[in-house]
């Protein structure tokens, strides 16, 4: 459920006019993995959230983990791993973004 509040908020801040990034790491990449086929409840979000160039990136150690890092390559998704092969927080907060946790 979180990762479907997380793509509704984004979703809905884009709308609103909010430069919005999303990130998904931890147990989240394993979906990436499940939204793929398009045959889950969160699969039209998720690939809304996609077109709308929503998602900055997935966190490769994460996807690795949860056997989703190939399918986050078919989708041509952004790998991050700057922060031991997880994506940095500081580098968005370098960059002037809050940083909300879903």
């Amino acid at each position: 459920m979180c990762f479907v509040h997380a793509l509704m908020n984004a979703l809905d801040m884009k709308k609103k006019g909010y430069d919005v990034k999303l990130i998904i790491e931890g147990s989240a990449t394993r979906l990436v993995k499940e939204a793929e086929d398009g045959n889950r409840p969160f699969s039209k979000l998720y690939a809304k959230a996609k077109e709308s160039g929503l998602i900055d990136c997935v966190c490769r150690a994460c996807a690795s983990k949860m056997e989703s890092l190939e399918s986050a390559k078919r989708q041509d998704l952004p790998l991050c791993d700057e922060m031991l092969g997880h994506p940095s927080m500081a580098r968005y907060i370098d960059d002037n973004y809050e940083v909300i946790v879903v």
